[in-house]
């Protein structure tokens, strides 16, 4: 089973620039997408061949967060979820568009779900306004989300996988200039650090960090100022966290970096991992 999250940065300017020909070449199960910025029927044409579900945030243009299932492989989307605030809270425009879970069946079963994939954008904040407050905010809500889905696969629930944008990096191996943004700005701030911390310390699992321990990056973020591509200044703010029985089932993970600047269709790259069993 082979599961890509990626930040598009916009689907229809990513399928733009070549988009279709990387899932193509990639071929995943399952494919999260974040800052889709598209409305449903929109993004569901730029995704043949499967079977998509759309948040797109409620202030148009911003956010938003697919999960796309290929209708040949071997999971068929079951009941969905929007929005991580508790059920009966109503979740904030400036929050909408950012959390999608969805259970996933076998193929052919009409219930029994296998695993819960959820498709994340958590903000990026800026130091000294109101949207670090809203980071923080919406953090502490991802907190107890994280926290319930853990206890539900515990207690003999499906397993579950949270990928996507996560806007933080956890540590100097997640960035390439860490010294001069430590606690600086935002993404790198030891109080969003904590957060990302405390899931992990609770049983949660970083998959690409867990199989590659010691590497640096390999960084999924470059800024779109200055030469940060080519000089591979980057941030790995894209992740896959996963409950411990899938965990560990991962295989590999890579990042899929485009070999140039011109070839990118997105600021971020795919992180993709393939899972056994």
């Amino acid at each position: 089973m082979r599961i890509a999250t990626a930040n598009v940065n916009g689907i229809r300017a990513a399928a733009r620039k070549g988009m279709a020909s990387w899932i193509e070449s990639c071929a995943p199960d399952v494919l999260l997408l974040q800052e889709v910025r598209a409305d449903e029927e929109t993004a569901a044409a730029l995704l043949p061949g499967y079977t998509s579900i759309v948040w797109p945030c409620r202030v148009k243009g911003r956010a938003g967060v697919a999960v796309a299932v290929r209708e040949d492989g071997p999971l068929t989307a079951g009941e969905v979820r929007y929005g991580v605030a508790a059920p009966g809270t109503e979740e904030p425009d400036v929050d909408s568009g950012r959390w999608l879970e969805v259970d996933l069946l076998p193929s052919g079963a009409e219930e029994g779900a296998a695993l819960t994939v959820v498709s994340a954008y958590l903000h990026s904040g800026q130091l000294g306004t109101e949207k670090m407050d809203q980071k923080y905010a919406h953090l502490d809500l991802v907190d107890a989300r994280m926290a319930a889905l853990l206890a539900r696969a515990a207690d003999g629930g499906p397993q579950v996988l949270m990928a996507g944008d996560l806007n933080v990096v956890r540590s100097e191996q997640d960035i390439k200039n860490w010294k001069p943004n430590h606690n600086k700005i935002a993404g790198v701030m030891d109080e969003e650090i904590a957060h990302l911390e405390s899931w992990f310390s609770s049983g949660w699992t970083d998959v690409a960090r867990a199989l590659a321990p010691e590497e640096q990056g390999p960084y999924t973020w470059w800024s779109q100022r200055g030469q940060a591509f080519d000089n591979n200044a980057g941030w790995r703010i894209d992740y896959q966290v996963a409950t411990p029985a899938l965990a560990a089932r991962a295989s590999s993970a890579r990042v899929n970096r485009a070999a140039s600047y011109a070839e990118r269709w997105s600021d971020h790259a795919p992180l993709v991992v393939d899972y056994a069993g």
